[in-house]
């Protein structure tokens, strides 16, 4: 399902609904003091996205899915990453904070500290954002309200120590830039002002078939606004290559390494995963790359095959 129709759907939903759960069955017997990342390992150049994992949060889970395994919070992914992957590095979608209360984020980074990890990029997936043109909206009262909704998760960003958040367009009019900029001008100010990236994706229809658009934004908006490079949001393998080759040096922060169909060496066969690795390193990306995994079967497991890639081609 297309992340922008999922949550268009689940517009309004409950998000304190993580609250519920106690976390997967299978890490949490193991529980222990988690290393400190080792130096050199690949894995410091890795993160984890509770994207990968969403159909396990109780506000982002799909009815169809039958996979086994228990239901998580957002409390419990920093151990969760950590002891099962290795990870120390994170995306928080915004539908998996169970609050945004100050007593709950401050849990948060404790958690966070507890195992030596950090954030990388909220991506902010809120009704404001989705709703009519969101950011591009040639109303201004509309528009108005996705900027201040995007600009309360850039304070929560620089309260739990992340990088960047992820805030995309909406439905902009490539032939009609100026509601676009003025919107990512603002945050982007914003942003600065507290020491976070604002960053898009190419996803959602903006970006996919045509990333030159989203390249005239970042040049039209100037500093302080970025690239999330996603390997699969394209229709076709020629139009991944020119568009990771486009938007991978507006990337500072993080890329989505996705996954999405195995063979059974392992190997994506959806599109041709090492040589996206291969034009990130070409144009000189030095962030980090995040699982994304959105494929068939056991979720976990699909991690842990996007995970070998990247530990293979990295």
């Amino acid at each position: 399902m297309n992340r922008r129709d999922f949550f268009a759907r689940l517009a309004g939903g409950a998000a304190g609904a993580g609250l519920l759960c106690l976390g997967d069955d299978v890490w949490a017997a193991r529980r222990r003091h988690v290393p400190r990342p080792v130096a050199g390992d690949k894995r410091q150049r890795i993160s984890l996205s509770t994207w990968s994992l969403h159909n396990y949060f109780q506000a982002t889970r799909e009815k169809d899915f039958n996979q086994p395994g228990d239901m998580l919070a957002l409390l419990d992914f920093p151990e969760l990453a950590a002891d099962k992957y290795g990870l120390h590095n994170m995306e928080f979608c915004a539908p998996h904070f169970a609050s945004t209360e100050s007593t709950y984020l401050q849990e948060l980074k404790n958690r966070l500290a507890r195992v030596h990890s950090r954030v990388v990029n909220i991506p902010v997936d809120i009704e404001e954002i989705w709703t009519k043109g969101g950011l591009s909206d040639p109303d201004p009262e509309v528009r108005g309200n996705a900027v201040s909704a995007a600009r309360k998760w850039i304070d929560i960003a620089k309260t739990i120590g992340s990088k960047a958040v992820r805030c995309d367009p909406g439905k902009m009019n490539a032939q009609d830039l100026a509601p676009t900029v003025a919107s990512y001008k603002a945050l982007a100010s914003y942003g600065k002002s507290k020491g976070v990236e604002v960053i898009i994706e190419n996803h959602g229809g903006v970006g996919s078939e045509h990333p030159e658009e989203l390249v005239k934004l970042f040049k039209d908006v100037g500093g302080n606004l970025g690239a999330l490079p996603d390997f699969a949001n394209f229709p076709d393998e020629a139009t991944r290559e020119r568009g990771l080759a486009l938007l991978f040096p507006f990337a500072r922060v993080v890329c989505h390494a996705k996954g999405l169909e195995f063979d059974a060496s392992g190997n994506e066969t959806r599109f041709d995963f090492p040589k996206c690795v291969e034009i990130s390193k070409q144009v000189g990306f030095k962030g980090v790359y995040s699982i994304e995994f959105e494929g068939p079967g056991d979720p976990y497991a699909g991690c842990q095959k996007v995970l070998d890639n990247l530990l293979k081609y990295l």
